[in-house]
């Protein structure tokens, strides 16, 4: 245990992002793995797909708005907070996680339903919709007073030798021109530093978001079909530090500071088409089916990073790292099937999977009038081998019930289990690859997520056109962590060689648990 970095963090949906265009930040940004919406949609687990009259489907089977037999307004809003847990060891230090419960607004839609004088087509509707899919905000705090003389810096050490990688834009590049230890003949030196204590701070806000337009056909009430157009908009900003006690090689003993503030904006567009088809005619039974089209990204990175050193007796200047870059997800499938049972009762359960591996990171390319060309980019080969040695496909199973005791409430029940997407022994070799977004790394620390369980719990209320609903959400995440990496897989083994004693030394890989509660108020009208 006191070899390794002991965290216990708190989050609201995602977990620790690497300063870095890479593939864990991709990952992350981009992830769906929750359930957000209105309180219904949310208390049932999101396990509407094959059920449908819910204006949430939009963005998961679009279909299921053709079910509307009347139009519908309705807003979500609620509060979200992380499970706060306190840790302390004598030899390890102290974590905790920050309490950061803020208010949310979730969801707020429209639906037109217009019935049609006609033999085959009954309903043809219209939909818009603004959706929140993830929230960012969380933070967190750890020390750790033991690191086994590594250092974050002998990492940097090593990056800073490579060949081309040290930038005037990424951290190697820095740490290269300001305070890295050299020989007399200005040879970088291996651990150059010896870790004593360290510590990790975290705070991050933001969102991603969804805006829909939907439109779905009823056809003789037995098939149903529609298409909705997504935008998404990623608003995401964090602020983060790394601290360290340490000696350097003339054993003079100091601290050190790496500092990185970070925005990174971006729109992002897909496509989803869905059905539901009621097969037995007299049978209430409905089967869902829906393909979302991959996501295609812009992103804009911004982020001031700086290094207070007083090892050296050096303060760096802060520097600044712009990248604009494209992310591309993959394809989404969903099967659901869902039925009643007069109206008292329904149930729905749904499939869904992706193949995270796919996921594609590129760089807009340029006209030769200097400006970007907003439809083409060109492909990081590197970054997304990257991306296909470190994840996996993803596989999620919703399934939601709902008792109705008389017309006007409703108790609702759901749950969600997500797959974890990285695999077993991801790698984290990234540093060492031949890509572009390394020349703009400015931090060492990374997460991978694991396998994802949420319970829901839901209340309903209906008066004539008004109605109002209730949802509690408990999300439960595994995660690992660890601040640098300390495998110094450089191709000559300098470091090895030259600390034979530390060589077998590592920061492991650290087990977390993320947890988070949310509860959110649905109040809509129907007319």
């Amino acid at each position: 245990m006191s070899k390794q970095f002991i965290i216990v963090a708190a989050m609201l949906s995602v977990s620790a992002i690497a300063s870095a265009q890479d593939t864990y930040i991709n990952d992350r940004l981009t992830a769906t793995d929750d359930v957000n919406g209105s309180a219904r949609y949310v208390g049932m687990g999101g396990a509407l797909g094959a059920l449908g009259a819910d204006i949430s489907v939009i963005s998961s089977n679009p279909a299921g708005l053709g079910l509307y037999r009347k139009s519908e307004v309705g807003f979500t809003f609620g509060v979200v907070a992380p499970s706060k847990t306190n840790g302390w060891d004598a030899s390890a230090g102290r974590t905790y996680g920050e309490r950061l419960a803020r208010p949310s607004f979730d969801q707020l839609g429209f639906v037109w339903s217009m019935k049609v004088d006609n033999d085959y087509l009954k309903y043809f509707n219209m939909a818009v919709n603004y959706q929140k899919k993830a929230n960012y905000n969380y933070g967190f705090y750890a020390d750790n007073r033991t690191l086994n003389a590594l250092s974050q810096m002998d990492q940097v050490t090593e990056l800073a030798q490579q060949n081309g990688f040290d930038t005037d834009y990424n951290l190697a590049g820095l740490a290269k021109d300001q305070f890295l230890d050299t020989d007399a003949s200005g040879n970088v030196l291996d651990n150059a530093y010896s870790g004593e204590n360290s510590a990790y701070t975290r705070h991050q806000r933001g969102s991603l978001q969804a805006f829909d337009i939907n439109v779905s056909l009823n056809v003789k009430d037995r098939f149903y079909t529609g298409l909705t157009l997504g935008i998404d908009n990623v608003d995401y900003c964090s602020w983060s530090s790394y601290s360290e006690q340490s000696q350097n090689a003339a054993g003079v003993f100091g601290d050190y500071t790496l500092y990185n503030d970070r925005e990174i904006d971006g729109v992002g567009v897909n496509v989803k088409w869905g059905a539901i088809v009621r097969p037995i005619e007299d049978n209430p039974l409905r089967v869902g089916l829906a393909v979302e089209t991959p996501t295609w990204y812009r992103m804009k990175n911004s982020t001031l990073f700086d290094i207070t050193n007083d090892v050296n007796g050096v303060r760096t200047d802060t520097r600044e790292s712009y990248l604009e870059y494209t992310v591309r997800t993959p394809w989404r499938a969903r099967l659901s099937l869902g039925s009643t049972v007069d109206k008292t009762l329904a149930w729905g359960v749904e499939y869904e999977y992706a193949n995270m591996a796919n996921t594609i990171m590129g760089y807009p390319t340029w006209a030769d009038d200097g400006y970007h060309n907003s439809f083409s980019s060109s492909k990081d080969m590197a970054m997304n081998q990257l991306t296909k040695n470190t994840l996996r496909g993803q596989h999620t199973v919703k399934a939601g019930l709902e008792v109705k005791p008389d017309d006007a409430f409703a108790i609702r029940v759901g749950y969600n289990f997500v797959s974890g997407r990285y695999k077993d022994n991801p790698t984290f070799d990234q540093f060492n690859i031949n890509s572009l977004a390394m020349d703009y790394q400015t931090s060492t620390d990374f997460m991978t997520l694991g396998a994802t369980n949420i319970v829901t719990f839901g209340l309903g209320y209906k008066y004539k056109k008004f109605y109002a609903d209730l949802a509690y959400k408990y999300r439960v995440q595994s995660a690992k962590f660890y601040a640098f990496d300390t495998s110094f897989t450089d191709p000559a083994g300098s470091f090895a060689a030259a600390n034979p004693l530390l060589a077998g030394e590592s920061i492991q890989l650290v087990d977390m648990t993320l947890s988070r509660h949310q509860l959110m108020l649905s109040v809509g009208f129907k007319f």
